[in-house]
């Protein structure tokens, strides 16, 4: 079952973008070459986005890729498609990798497990459903989705 989504590298080093192309190439099995562009919310990064498809589940697969790099922001997305649900994957250095399971119109999922390991938290759920929702690792890259937009992007497709 095919699929498609998107790569949002948010910053990236210089010296470390070759290794992100590479690494998205081994995942796609399909030459990846990105269109880098500054990032203006951290001087001296770069930042590139591309829409690919591939395989149901292949977020996942591009995700663990990237975080290799430890230094990278990025975010990798997935549409739900027929029996398979969406994924969003975010990375911020601090934080480390986030993943949600996501609607059709892209809104956090939370599943019935995990609400019921919430409601088991007393006095903890504020914290916990922050958590779920992934409201930190979407505050720390709020200002590199905003230094993104109008950006060029690049269209991948998984070959064979």
């Amino acid at each position: 079952m095919s699929t498609r989504g998107v790569i949002y590298v948010h910053s990236s080093p210089a010296a470390v973008c070759p290794h992100v192309e590479w690494a998205i190439s081994g995942v796609l099995g399909t030459q990846v070459s990105l269109r880098w562009t500054p990032q203006p919310a951290a001087p001296g990064t770069l930042r590139a986005e591309c829409s690919w498809r591939g395989p149901a589940g292949g977020s996942g697969a591009i995700a663990g890729a990237l975080r290799a790099w430890p230094v990278l922001r990025f975010e990798v997305t997935e549409e739900p498609s027929e029996g398979v649900d969406g994924q969003r994957f975010t990375h911020v250095p601090n934080l480390g990798l986030w993943r949600g399971r996501t609607s059709a119109n892209g809104d956090i999922v939370v599943g019935e497990d995990q609400l019921r390991s919430v409601m088991s938290a007393r006095g903890q759920v504020r914290g916990r459903m922050h958590e779920l929702l992934g409201t930190a690792w979407d505050e720390d890259l709020e200002p590199f989705r905003r230094a993104g937009d109008g950006a060029p992007v690049t269209v991948l497709h998984q070959v064979g």
